[in-house]
């Protein structure tokens, strides 16, 4: 089984190094005989708003909206060279709603499957976000996935950089077992830590698990076993759900409109 473990943004965020160091986690989450490979989208627009958006600390989703059409051309490609399924590494589940409108073979959202995942495990959890310009985008889409009943609350750690983060494990440690502390306290019965480049790339979930005492949900682990599931099971997404339309190249995610009608439309 191939599995594309597709990352947000085509901004590459580690070194070769750093990138085999996420792979070879990844691939120790996946059964025997599963090959993980990292893949990027092309920058199709949106570059300079990714990059704006992250000095002033204000990422809110507008960068991943404009991120879907590269993502949706990156899955069309994913399916025509032969993966199985896709992963979207990004814990905000950039693009998967669409792209899932473009293939047939299972796209999977890491956050709608922890999400699911947490409530298999409790009644009640809390998330921690990175940033507070993240609490409103993730309120909405965990109210879109229809989870909300099952969330005591949104948090953040109040800590991003940019790149590798391995350099920052104490200070990620240390944020995310305070917050998570107080959630638990407030009546969390496990924690959904979001941003994969936080936990579980830089700390450990069981490292925050040994200091708050509830499951700490690995979305990175329960993303690629939710893929192997379906391509085990061949349990494609319901096309009553997803209406799939084949044949979409994907050059034509990108390319110009450059059809012109010969009726004048204002003599319409």
């Amino acid at each position: 089984m191939r599995i594309l473990a597709l990352n947000h943004t085509f901004a590459r965020e580690y070194d070769a190094a750093g990138e085999q160091r996420i792979v070879d986690l990844l691939t120790s989450y996946a059964s025997a005989g599963t090959t993980i490979e990292f893949g990027y989208p092309e920058d199709l627009g949106g570059g300079d708003v990714l990059h704006h958006i992250r000095k002033e600390k204000t990422l809110a989703g507008l960068h991943h909206i404009l991120e879907t059409p590269a993502l949706v051309k990156r899955v069309i490609e994913a399916e025509r060279g032969g993966f199985d399924a896709v992963v979207q590494t990004n814990t905000f589940d950039p693009g998967v709603e669409a792209c899932r409108l473009a293939v047939r073979i299972p796209v999977i959202g890491v956050m709608r499957a922890a999400l699911h995942c947490a409530a298999c495990l409790c009644d009640r959890f809390a998330i921690t976000v990175p940033l507070e310009s993240y609490a409103p985008y993730v309120a909405r889409t965990v109210e879109s996935y229809r989870m909300t009943h099952c969330v005591t609350a949104i948090r953040a750690i109040n800590l991003f950089e940019v790149g590798d983060l391995k350099n920052h494990h104490d200070a990620i440690l240390e944020r995310t077992v305070a917050e998570a502390r107080q959630l638990v306290a407030d009546g969390a019965q496990a924690l959904l830590p979001l941003a994969a480049r936080l936990i579980p790339y830089a700390v450990s979930p069981e490292e925050v698990e040994r200091e708050i005492g509830v499951p700490v949900i690995n979305t990175q682990a329960v993303g690629i076993s939710f893929a192997e599931l379906m391509v085990n099971t061949k349990t494609p997404h319901s096309q009553k759900a997803y209406p799939w339309a084949p044949g979409l190249s994907p050059d034509a995610v990108s390319k110009r409109a450059n059809h012109h009608s010969s009726q004048d439309p204002g003599k319409a």
